[in-house]
């Protein structure tokens, strides 16, 4: 788990470059960056330009934050997320969520491409994940693992 100086030294920056108190955050999966050409009034940080913010591998994603206006709230739109299969810990792959928390966020929506078992899906369809199983965490790599400041998220 990244530490409360490290959360605290990016929301620092942050609140540098943007004024907005952003109440949702919204974590694009593949495909889904463009989202943030809808976003108003908005303020563009690329993740290179954050210091201990991890950078965006995948082809396609853009690695931006863009902080705006999205259905009359104030929003962070994350282009591109971070893996374990990119080669990052659990510590960096989850350092955002921790980021967006101090930052005042209440509501996070991930996306992403999923396939599904469901014979009635197709191509496109929109699902929402009520539960899964987390195959990394069963051998350890799980968000959770670390110390659990009082300062941070709660765990559970």
């Amino acid at each position: 788990m990244a530490s409360y100086e490290t959360v605290k030294s990016v929301v620092d920056f942050l609140k540098t470059k943007v004024d907005a108190a952003p109440q949702v955050a919204i974590i694009c999966g593949s495909g889904l960056g463009t989202l943030a050409e809808i976003v108003t009034d908005k303020t563009t940080i690329k993740y290179e330009e954050i210091e201990q913010f991890p950078k965006s591998t995948v082809a396609g994603h853009a690695g931006n934050l863009v902080f705006g206006k999205l259905g009359g709230k104030d929003v962070v739109v994350m282009q591109g997320r971070f893996h374990p299969y990119e080669g990052y810990p659990m510590s960096h792959v989850t350092l955002p969520i921790r980021v967006f928390k101090l930052l005042g966020v209440e509501i996070i929506i991930v996306t992403n491409a999923a396939g599904g078992l469901n014979p009635e899906f197709a191509v496109g369809d929109m699902m929402i994940i009520k539960d899964h199983i987390c195959m990394p965490g069963m051998t350890g790599m799980n968000a959770l693992v670390g110390k659990n400041e009082e300062r941070q998220v709660e765990a559970f």
